[in-house]
């Protein structure tokens, strides 16, 4: 693990409410009881994200999923947020221009040194996922091309330890995901225990209508253990996969399964 402090102000650039919590809550945590400014850009409220949609009607659970957000950074003890409104599940349909500039204006006045965000698999293979990540790049490279970017990654130990959960929750929506980055090509790990890591569960908790359901099949303890690791691959060295369109053939970087990217 590296000097969190090395890392300076860091904005963190997600697609719904939750991504943040799962992949970056333990770093967020450290870097705000380091005195860092962290600050946190959700793209959708994320108002379809559930399977009872007549029991969940997307105003309602936008509104729950806001409230949710708050809470959760609260307990981390980051306290800006920015939301660019846009429709969950939509991102890739989006004017494309127009959401990389306003992205990139908040780039501008955060100012960042470190940028976190999905890498282009989208982690979990979703399309938003994958979109938020271009955007963070495109609007990286034209508003602070000085800051470091972090990619969200899984490992090759991950997958092996959790595969008895992956195989009881739909999380990864593609072939070759979770992806395996081999150990040699991690740029920074924060392995969480004890206090730090019963924080991340009370942050994952508060995002209750997307977690209840994880802890009512695997219960608290698994939950907290599951993510208790967090990897990130530094995007300006590490060799990533091309975009595909929709008429392509096997994946254009060995190893990167099936999924393909937005656009």
């Amino acid at each position: 693990m590296l000097d969190v402090r090395s890392l300076g102000t860091i904005l963190g650039v997600w697609a719904h409410p939750d991504d943040e919590a799962f992949l970056t809550a333990g770093l967020m945590a450290a870097a705000r009881d380091a005195g860092q400014r962290v600050v946190v850009v959700t793209a959708t409220h994320g108002e379809h994200g559930t399977t009872d949609p007549a029991g969940w009607p997307p105003d309602r659970l936008g509104r729950i999923r806001a409230l949710e957000l708050a809470a959760s950074l609260a307990a981390l003890e980051v306290r800006e947020h920015r939301h660019l409104g846009h429709p969950d599940g939509s991102l890739a349909r989006q004017h494309q221009l127009q959401a990389i500039d306003e992205l990139a204006a908040i780039v501008e006045d955060v100012q960042p040194d470190t940028i976190v965000t999905f890498g282009p698999d989208g982690l979990t293979g979703h399309e938003d996922h994958q979109t938020v990540s271009a955007w963070a790049g495109t609007a990286r490279a034209a508003s602070a091309p000085q800051a470091r970017l972090l990619f969200a990654t899984t490992t090759e130990s991950f997958v092996r330890r959790w595969a008895h959960v992956h195989d009881r929750l739909n999380v990864f929506l593609a072939d070759g995901l979770p992806l395996r980055t081999p150990d040699a090509d991690v740029a920074l790990t924060l392995d969480l225990s004890g206090a730090d890591a019963d924080r991340k569960l009370v942050a994952l908790r508060a995002h209750a209508s997307q977690t209840a359901g994880m802890l009512a099949t695997i219960g608290a303890d698994t939950l907290r253990e599951w993510w208790s690791v967090e990897t990130f691959l530094d995007a300006d060295r590490t060799p990533l996969p091309q975009r595909r369109g929709a008429d392509a053939g096997a994946a254009a970087v060995p190893g990167w399964g099936t999924w393909q990217l937005v656009g």
